[in-house]
């Protein structure tokens, strides 16, 4: 393909990103209110970055590592976290920044 042709394409899938996300936008915000409807979920959705484990993120907040494994199911069947692999298994990674949609998160607070 020539230069312009991949420049046109690249505008284009922009261009189209850009659409996605603007009708999208309520959808999502909608489910993570639906999903998240309690401070400690929203606490613990934001900890999880792909990087934290369950026993990390439950020294963070006043819950157990159980109860966030359980969340983490749930809101993978909600398709708002992706699992990824780690050495002893599966942690999650949230899929969604909650400031980008103007949910507050609540502050953490040690056990």
């Amino acid at each position: 393909m020539s230069k312009d042709k991949n420049d046109l394409i690249i505008e284009l899938l922009h261009e189209l990103v850009k659409w996605t996300k603007f009708q999208a936008w309520g959808k999502v915000k909608d489910v993570l209110l639906s999903v998240l409807d309690h401070d400690e979920k929203k606490k613990i959705y934001n900890l999880s970055n792909g990087e934290n484990s369950s026993r990390s993120i439950a020294n963070e907040v006043t819950t157990t590592h159980t109860t966030i494994v359980k969340y983490w199911n749930e809101w993978a069947n909600s398709n708002i976290v992706e699992p990824i692999k780690v050495q002893r298994g599966v942690r999650y990674k949230k899929m969604f920044n909650l400031e980008d949609f103007g949910i507050i998160i609540p502050k953490t607070s040690q056990k």
